[in-house]
């Protein structure tokens, strides 16, 4: 909301696809109902991608008028991913967990930053990925409750290690990716909270495992509104 009008005209439908994607493995305790949620977003995004007749629907109409073709392709590996949502495996290593939140997350930012004007989304993507632990660290006792494996390594030390290495990778991609305009600005400031969060739990990884992660609403608030009326993410 931060962001212009004629911006949000296309993140919308962007950002409602991946609610709907994101919940369709939690509305039901059945795989095979799951899967085929999970399908008929994939079919959906081909249908897109192809450039042909799409089917009517409110989210995916709109998402049609939006996206190209190599976009919705792109968004196929996000679907995919949410299959892990399904089950209750654990990720098989750290670069398979990595690789989840670079699907989901990352995709999702590079490719909202592309309808924005961006050109360039390697080093975009990373910081969709970064912001993507801060969020998993968070929902990591909800995803528990619900008999999910969240981590390769719940300790503490390796939670602080994690966030550690993500608050670099953030630091490294601001550098690359430098000055941007102010559409692509307010795509970015979609991640306005993941630096001060990774720094709690670098910092107090504790928080991650007891669900008190999050920062205050004044400065949720604050910052936000600075980084707006500034342009910046």
């Amino acid at each position: 909301m931060s962001g212009p009008l004629h911006l949000r005209e296309k993140l919308f439908p962007l950002y409602a696809m991946n609610v709907e994607v994101a919940r369709a493995p939690w509305v039901t305790q059945e795989s095979m109902i799951a899967e085929m949620r999970l399908q008929w977003w994939r079919d959906a995004l081909e249908e897109i991608a192809k450039g042909g007749e799409v089917r009517r629907h409110e989210v995916v109409t709109p998402l049609s008028e939006v996206l190209n073709s190599k976009q919705a392709e792109a968004l196929y590996v996000l679907v995919e991913a949410r299959r892990w949502d399904i089950y209750k495996d654990p990720f098989e290593d750290v670069a398979a967990f990595q690789t989840h939140l670079d699907d989901t997350a990352g995709v999702l930012l590079a490719v909202a930053a592309e309808l924005a004007g961006a050109s360039e989304t390697q080093h975009i993507q990373t910081v969709g990925r970064v912001d993507g632990l801060a969020r998993w660290f968070q929902a990591i006792p909800a995803l528990e409750a619900q008999g999910r494996i969240p981590l390769v390594d719940g300790r503490a030390s390796a939670v602080a290690e994690l966030a550690k290495e993500a608050l670099a990778d953030f630091k490294m991609a601001r550098v690359e990716i430098g000055r941007v305009d102010r559409d692509v600005a307010a795509v970015l400031r979609l991640t306005w909270q993941s630096s001060s969060l990774l720094k709690q739990a670098m910092k107090n990884p504790n928080v991650v495992q007891e669900g008190n992660l999050y920062n205050g609403e004044f400065r949720n608030k604050f910052s936000l509104l600075w980084k707006s009326l500034n342009a910046n993410w």
